[in-house]
């Protein structure tokens, strides 16, 4: 049995999406950051601080740094929220 290479779907690989893959999904952050309204505020303070805080301490590269450290924290935060059982 030949599969097609263009359905994205391989024999072996299971036919519904693992937990862990939907959490990273957007409609689970958002559903997320709806429901825990304290730490989408924390998150807001945290992607905006970041660029500034890291331009105080290093510079350009802080800038970027800064940016990639809210970029993850932003998508993180709900799987290690799931994870430590919150």
């Amino acid at each position: 049995m030949v599969s097609d290479p263009y359905s994205g779907y391989t024999p072996g690989m299971p036919s519904h999406p693992d937990s862990s893959v939907l959490s990273f999904s957007a409609e689970s952050r958002r559903a997320f950051y709806e429901a825990h309204p304290s730490i989408a505020l924390f998150m807001l303070l945290v992607v905006l601080a970041a660029p500034f805080a890291g331009l105080y301490v290093a510079g350009l590269l802080g800038v970027v740094v800064g940016v990639l450290v809210s970029a993850a924290a932003y998508v993180l935060t709900p799987c290690v929220w799931k994870w430590i059982g919150g």
